[in-house]
């Protein structure tokens, strides 16, 4: 048995726009749903989803079965000590392609690099688990480095600072801009068009292109999705399925009940 080549890094590496869905229902169900959508990627969110490692792994077990749609997980965090067995339970769980939240420094992009790499290169603990499928895949150990994709979040100004250092440390495939939380810490708590946000955002790209990475961005209003990709952005994530539930479930009321 082979270890499977990673679709999703091979993509961004070759340059080809990748478009994806927020996974935030925590529901196997719902996701087997979203999966036979046609997205090129489904990101299960484990910072802010009531998911656990069972339920990532239910969800990771269905998208396998859609096999036009790359996996990617959240963890809840990336650094210090909890950070980095999160991570190397997300990776022995099969996950090929990790985000991690609050990335401010290349020391903490460099930290989360390590953690995702065996030895000599990092510091991931030798098991596999079903990333391995049990040992079946004879020299996992050997090969499971080159398809580990790292992406990181950028969302503070902090962040924003550091960019190009980020952008630089080598391991590091993408780097995805938070636009909630950098409205946040910008001072447009929700105002993710603001006329500094946008620029702030569209010179993020430019940096991360300039770097030879890819930007991403999670945006659900269409034209401003469009308008990023339009920009280069090489993983963007055009909805999510709570919200998609929210918007669409409120409508179809209101179309039948005043006062709604």
């Amino acid at each position: 048995m082979k270890n499977p080549v990673n679709p999703f890094k091979r993509a961004l590496t070759q340059k080809e726009p990748q478009i994806g869905l927020w996974l935030g229902l925590a529901n196997a169900y719902t996701t087997e749903i979203c999966a036979g959508a046609g997205f090129d990627w489904l990101l299960i969110d484990g910072e802010h989803a009531p998911n656990d490692l069972n339920t990532i792994l239910a969800q990771l077990q269905v998208i396998a079965g859609y096999p036009a749609s790359h996996a990617i997980a959240r963890v809840p965090v990336g650094h210090g000590h909890v950070g980095t067995a999160l991570i190397k339970q997300y990776l022995d769980l099969g996950v090929q392609t990790i985000l991690v939240p609050m990335v401010d420094t290349a020391e903490q992009a460099r930290a989360v690099v390590q953690a995702t790499r065996y030895p000599p290169q990092g510091i991931r603990g030798m098991a596999g688990a079903r990333a391995s499928r049990w040992g079946r895949i004879l020299d996992y150990g050997h090969q499971a480095n080159a398809q580990i994709c790292v992406l990181v979040q950028a969302e503070t100004q902090t962040a924003l600072d550091n960019l190009d250092a980020i952008a630089a440390v080598e391991g590091v495939d993408g780097v995805f801009i938070g636009p909630a939380d950098l409205s946040a810490s910008m001072g447009f708590i929700g105002e993710q068009d603001h006329p500094q946000m946008r620029a702030a955002m569209e010179d993020a790209f430019r940096r991360i292109l300039r770097a030879g990475k890819a930007p991403g961005i999670l945006m659900a209003d269409q034209a401003l999705a469009q308008r990023y990709i339009d920009l280069g952005g090489l993983f963007v994530a055009v909805g999510l399925d709570s919200n998609l539930l929210a918007r669409h479930s409120s409508a179809l009321a209101a179309r039948f009940k005043t006062g709604v």
